[in-house]
C-alpha cells in the first residue's frame, strides 16, 4: 500500500491508512472504538452483585459449620454465635492463645520482695531488637554486687523471641503472663517499666546462681 509515493508498512499495533508526503513518520492510523458491551460496567457489576448475593445466601441459609472446623480459627468452641462465618465476634468472644504464647515480661522476686535482677546486662546484650535497657545501680545487700535502678522493655520493638529470659542466669525474667500488650494512644506508654513488670512477678525459688559446677553429679546422686 503506497499513499503520496511513500510505501505503507503494516505492523503490529494500529492500522496505518496513510503517511505524510513531507515526511514519513507522521501518519494517519485508523481508531479502533471497542464494541459497547465492552465500554459498560453494567455486565461486571452484575456479575459481582451476583457473587456479593451467593456469599450472602451461603451465610445466611446453609447448616452451621462444625465446631471443630470453627475452632481452626481460634474462636472459643464454647460459644453460642455459630455460622459459616469465621469472623470472630469480638469482644463477645476471644480468640483462645496457644499454649506457647508467651505473654508479657515480667520481673521476678526475692525472698524480701526485691527484684532478682543483679544487672548483668545479658539480656539487652543478647537481645535482637535492642529494647531492653538497664541502668546498673549498687545493691544495699552484701551479697548482690548490683541492681537494676531503672529496667525498661519496649514492647512496640520487642520480638518476643524470648532470648532475654534463656540468657538470664537467675530466673529474674520471664515471659509466662500470657497477657497480651495492651493497646496505648502514646508510645511512651508501650514501655515496660520495672515497677510495672515487678507487679506481675511472683517469688522465684531457683536458687541463684544455679547449682553451681557439680549440678550434674548432683542431679543424680540427689544425697550427695
Amino acid at each position: 500500500m503506497s499513499d503520496h509515493g511513500h510505501h505503507v508498512e503494516q505492523t503490529v499495533g494500529p492500522k496505518i491508512i496513510a503517511v505524510s508526503a513531507v515526511h514519513p513518520r507522521v501518519r494517519t492510523i485508523q481508531i479502533e472504538r471497542p464494541e459497547d458491551e465492552d465500554t459498560t460496567f453494567v455486565a461486571a457489576t452484575a456479575k459481582g452483585l451476583g457473587i456479593t448475593i451467593k456469599h450472602f445466601a451461603k451465610n445466611l441459609f446453609l447448616p452451621l459449620r462444625k465446631l471443630t472446623t470453627r475452632a481452626k480459627t481460634g474462636a472459643a468452641v464454647a460459644e453460642k454465635r455459630r455460622n459459616d462465618i469465621e469472623t470472630v465476634q469480638y469482644p463477645e468472644e476471644k480468640v483462645v492463645y496457644p499454649e506457647r504464647f508467651r505473654g508479657l515480661h515480667r520481673l521476678m522476686l526475692r525472698d524480701d520482695g526485691a527484684v532478682r535482677c543483679v544487672a548483668c546486662m545479658c539480656c539487652p546484650t543478647v537481645c535482637p531488637a535492642h529494647c531492653i535497657t538497664i541502668v546498673p545501680e549498687e545493691s544495699d545487700s552484701k551479697s548482690i554486687e548490683k541492681r537494676p535502678a531503672i529496667f525498661e522493655i519496649d514492647e512496640l520493638r520487642c520480638v518476643v523471641c524470648g532470648l532475654c529470659v534463656e540468657a538470664c542466669p537467675c530466673d529474674a525474667i520471664r515471659m509466662d503472663t500470657g497477657e497480651h500488650a495492651h493497646p496505648v494512644e502514646d508510645r511512651a506508654n508501650a514501655i515496660e517499666t520495672k515497677e510495672s513488670m515487678m507487679a506481675r512477678g511472683i517469688k522465684s525459688i531457683a536458687k541463684q546462681g544455679g547449682e553451681g559446677p557439680n549440678w550434674q553429679s548432683t542431679a543424680k546422686n540427689p544425697q550427695r
